[in-house]
């Protein structure tokens, strides 16, 4: 016989009801309430009077009057009241004024700068060398190459005429294109010598070397000018490198030959090589003036390296500054200033990028990287396209790890 089970509805009246659980609402009356705790908003006027105290007696310049303020502060006049005096260190001074960590302000004067007695020497050293830039220039943009006729003598690889002429129209070429890979080393010495007078100690400064010796900030930013605008030629035209590539190929097979090459003096193989290595990157004037700064800073080991990174940094800074400056940027005579402003910017932050040990894109980078993008950014597209692509292709750091990311987005 199967025995009735009770469903869960069903009540056992002998079974003892568990005590009733008291609910989050009940209070048991014998509980001790515990303490209230003070609210942010509530001060412990105790605390509180300890604290003023000891602030006002650490800190007597806080009470200043506009009068007692520091002199040459740039705050407001009630912001003033709170700007410290000199004793109190740069903590305050850094949450309260910004002069302290401010940009360099002043006008480099590009078009019209001339030497002082004490810059002369260097100047001439320098402007010897840069007289000959912009012939350099006209020449590489005039240079059509002679890829007709080398295409014709490869076509016709028995054809002894074709043969001489392509010679003939290469060998000229390639004298040319010797003259500027020497013009490079000319350059080279050229920002050494600039690079020393620069990062000297008779200032104690960056921002004063630029300011005093503009006639040389002037010609470290020509050379600059000049390398970036060399580059943007050479990228442009592959002639370059066929005429030389067809040269070193046919020089070769005279020589297995015997047959005499004229030029072979001119451009022997070892000159060669050097001069192909120049060419084979995309951008040699830069890569030169890299390598340069980079040697000047191994070969003076007695000056510490923040001595050339920062008048790099520095001059980057001015460049930004006197760019995004309506004061400033007013008194350019032409917009080819502003070209050659901004192609400076640019030189210096490639230089510095590959100086400096952690690059011009690192946070501890002294050149404001996302302000001189913005001021690229704030051109015609066309007329900053190429500066552009010298930071996205040229620099040493632009792809670490520790880059920002909005830099890179900027960039891309």
């Amino acid at each position: 016989m199967w025995l009735n089970t009770k469903t869960r509805t069903e009540k056992d009246p002998h079974r003892e009801r568990p005590a009733q659980r008291k609910t989050r609402t009940e209070k048991d009356p014998h509980r001790e309430r515990p303490a209230q705790r003070k609210t942010r908003t509530e001060k412990d006027p105790h605390r509180e009077t300890e604290a003023q105290q000891q602030f006002e007696n650490e800190s007597p310049s806080l009470t200043a009057t506009p009068a007692q303020a520091t002199p040459g502060c740039s705050c407001p006049t009630d912001a003033r009241l709170l700007c410290p005096s000199q004793n109190m260190g740069n903590l305050l001074k850094v949450l309260t004024c910004t002069d302290l960590e401010q940009e360099p302000n002043f006008f480099l004067d590009f078009e019209n700068a001339q030497p002082t007695d004490a810059e002369r020497e260097v100047w001439e050293q320098v402007d010897a060398v840069l007289r000959d830039a912009k012939g350099i220039l006209d020449e590489l943009q005039a240079y059509n190459g002679a890829g007709q006729e080398i295409r014709e003598a490869i076509q016709n690889p028995t054809d002894e005429a074709l043969q001489e002429q392509a010679w003939a129209a290469v060998v000229p070429l390639v004298w040319k294109l010797k003259k500027f890979y020497e013009f490079s080393q000319r350059l080279e010495a050229a920002l050494h010598s600039l690079l020393g007078a620069l990062t000297s100690e008779t200032y104690d400064d960056p921002t004063q070397h630029l300011e005093r010796e503009q006639a040389l900030a002037k010609q470290f930013a020509e050379i600059l000018h000049f390398t970036l605008r060399f580059d943007e030629l050479k990228m442009t035209n592959p002639a370059i490198q066929n005429d030389f590539s067809y040269y070193r190929r046919t020089l070769s097979r005279m020589r297995i030959n015997n047959v005499p090459a004229e030029g072979e003096n001119e451009v022997n193989n070892e000159l060669a090589n050097r001069i192909s290595l120049f060419y084979a990157d995309a951008t040699p004037m830069l890569k030169t003036m890299s390598d340069g700064t980079t040697k000047f800073v191994s070969e003076n080991k007695n000056l510490p390296i923040e001595n050339t990174t920062d008048v790099l940094s520095t001059m980057a800074s001015v460049c930004k500054v006197m760019l995004e400056t309506p004061e400033y940027r007013s008194r350019f005579s032409s917009d080819e200033t502003v070209s050659f402003c901004l192609r400076v910017m640019v030189g210096v932050i490639i230089l510095y990028d590959y100086v400096h040990p952690v690059g011009a894109f690192a946070k501890s980078s002294k050149i404001d990287m996302k302000g001189c993008i913005k001021v690229l950014r704030e051109q015609p597209p066309n007329s900053v396209e190429g500066l552009l692509n010298a930071l996205r292709y040229t620099t040493k750091h632009l792809n670490d790890e520790s880059t920002n990311k909005t830099i890179k987005s900027m960039l891309q």
